[in-house]
């Protein structure tokens, strides 16, 4: 009985002594309940005003910098907010925001010198898609990678291979890049070298000729003004040469248009009995006659 008796009164007053700190410290625990709930409905607010905004500013132009650059914003805005609420409640209760906020200063510029690197990889996003070099869903190269933009964060852009593998490339590397974005063509270069045989007749070589432009300016794919002409005369073949431009920028699209075009390249020159070259070596043998 006494045992219990003991166990009880503990417990009586460790339930005492947790009334009291509630009491003592109503007015804080308040305050940081009312703080988590502000924090709260301005982050959902902050939400609900950026996709909002992300809507009007696709209607009104799809290619907006300010689209990508809307995360990186509301992240920023977010983090201002947050910082701006905890330092009026620490104020509230006595504590000298001043020289806190000097501390952060201090501690700051300590951070800055360790965090050079995540810094730079914020301002590196900031400053890509101020400048429209690229967004998501666009095909870019560069520094010998090619791929797909998948994500562009605060730290890094991610694209995908043509391997099919992620790549996550730091912001402030890219910054600093040559940048190719392949998506931005309005139109790419077509380059076919044919080889044809050297016993090719005059006739059939204007005809293989013939055939290129023919090609080349039936096709509304075909920007005007293709060449067509005798490129070189290599070891084992006359090389004859189409050079044009198509609309067609997609990089798939334009693999399989190519095609399409060498398709008909070899269907009109096998009908018109034009031969192909390959790489071979003629050997010729002379017949020497006795000499007396």
């Amino acid at each position: 009985m006494e045992h219990v008796d003991f166990d009880v009164s503990l417990a009586i007053k460790f339930i005492e002594n947790i009334g009291k700190f509630f009491i003592n410290h109503s007015g804080m625990i308040f305050g940081i309940i009312i703080n988590i709930i502000i924090i709260y409905l301005v982050c959902k607010a902050m939400d609900i005003f950026t996709t909002k905004l992300e809507e009007r500013l696709k209607q009104k132009n799809s290619d907006s910098p300010l689209l990508n650059l809307m995360p990186v914003l509301s992240k920023i805005i977010k983090s201002i907010i947050v910082f701006m609420l905890l330092a009026g409640f620490l104020q509230s209760f006595g504590y000298n925001v001043s020289s806190l906020i000097a501390g952060f200063g201090i501690t700051g510029l300590a951070v800055g010198f360790a965090a050079k690197e995540a810094i730079g990889n914020i301002f590196g996003s900031i400053g890509l898609l101020a400048d429209k070099v690229y967004k998501i869903g666009e095909y870019i190269s560069f520094n010998g990678y090619e791929g797909t933009v998948e994500k562009i964060n605060l730290r890094s852009t991610t694209i995908r291979t043509l391997s099919g593998y992620p790549v996550n490339i730091p912001n402030n590397i890219l910054a600093n890049e040559e940048i190719t974005n392949i998506s931005k063509v309005n139109k790419r270069r077509i380059d076919l070298k044919i080889d044809i045989e050297y016993s090719t007749p005059n006739e059939k070589i204007d005809k293989a000729l013939e055939i290129l432009k023919q090609i080349a300016d039936s096709d509304e794919k075909i920007v005007k003004g293709a060449q067509v002409f005798i490129d070189d005369l290599a070891p084992s073949a006359i090389v004859v040469r189409l050079f044009a431009q198509t609309k067609v920028t997609n990089y798939y699209q334009f693999l399989e248009y190519k095609g399409s075009i060498i398709r008909q390249v070899i269907n009109k020159f096998r009908a018109e009995g034009i031969n192909f070259a390959f790489p071979s070596t003629s050997i010729y043998i002379e017949k020497m006659g006795e000499h007396k």
